[in-house]
């Protein structure tokens, strides 16, 4: 009872609109083939207690793979399940980087519970349960390799291209995505709608040739604002989400 939950890089990330706190963006996720967490439900002695062992920079009851367990312990089968098994994550996708580890594990480990337990959960309905516990779950939850994704990240519309070779690298810098956004809405605020009109419809593998970091994602300039030191590691290399991580295609 195992499985991989992959991380992803932003192709580009372009923001487009305001929605109240929010910020809607046009953005390309592609899945990291080479970098994944491994999810596996391993026999613990009985308890009440869900438990999750893993190396995480936050408290169990906030991990997203607990958020998606208090979703589904409403039902009996889950309940009862996890009265006898744990959740062991081994950690390979660096926290606070722009990857989507916990975005991922979520997604991962609702898939597994739903098919290990067979709850016959249809895809509409995991798709609503991650968004209910994060924006970019839901690309996740398809198991696809690329997307095109919009809105504040909850519409996941399939790009067919060949997946690329992503290698990654994370700084010793722990970007808040938080901090990173708020410093665009207040100082970096434009929307560049015809240029994201424009790399929806591109490869990715074109676009990483023809386009540079700066103009691919709108959150590199206030990241750099936030944390200068980014700047060492950005050479011939592209920036994902709202950082750390910078990779570039082998």
């Amino acid at each position: 009872m195992k499985t991989l939950s992959f991380a992803k890089v932003n192709i580009f990330l372009k923001i487009v609109g305001l929605r109240g706190n929010f910020h809607e963006l046009n953005s390309r996720f592609m899945l990291v083939r080479n970098l994944y967490d491994e999810i596996s439900f391993e026999p613990k002695k009985k308890s009440d207690k869900f438990i999750i062992d893993g190396n995480f920079g936050c408290k169990s009851k906030n991990n997203t793979i607990y958020k998606v367990y208090q979703k589904l312990s409403h039902n009996p089968k889950v309940k009862n399940f996890f009265k006898n098994y744990k959740v062991v994550v081994k950690k390979n996708i660096p926290e606070f980087a722009g990857l989507g580890g916990g975005s991922s594990n979520c997604a991962s480990f609702l898939n597994l519970t739903n098919k290990v337990l067979n709850l016959n959960i249809n895809l509409k309905t995991r798709v609503e349960i991650g968004k209910s516990i994060g924006s970019d779950v839901a690309f996740f939850i398809y198991e696809i390799n690329s997307a095109n994704v919009s809105g504040i990240g909850e519409i996941v519309k399939i790009f067919e291209e060949d997946l690329l070779d992503i290698q990654t690298l994370t700084p010793p810098i722990k970007c808040s995505t938080k901090d990173v956004y708020q410093k665009y809405r207040s100082d970096f605020l434009n929307f560049d709608k015809i240029l994201a009109d424009k790399l929806i419809n591109l490869d990715s593998s074109y676009i990483l040739k023809n386009f540079k970091s700066f103009e691919l994602n709108d959150l590199l300039p206030p990241a750099l604002s936030l944390y200068p030191d980014l700047k060492k590691y950005l050479d011939k290399r592209f920036f994902s989400g709202s950082g750390s991580s910078v990779f570039n295609r082998l």
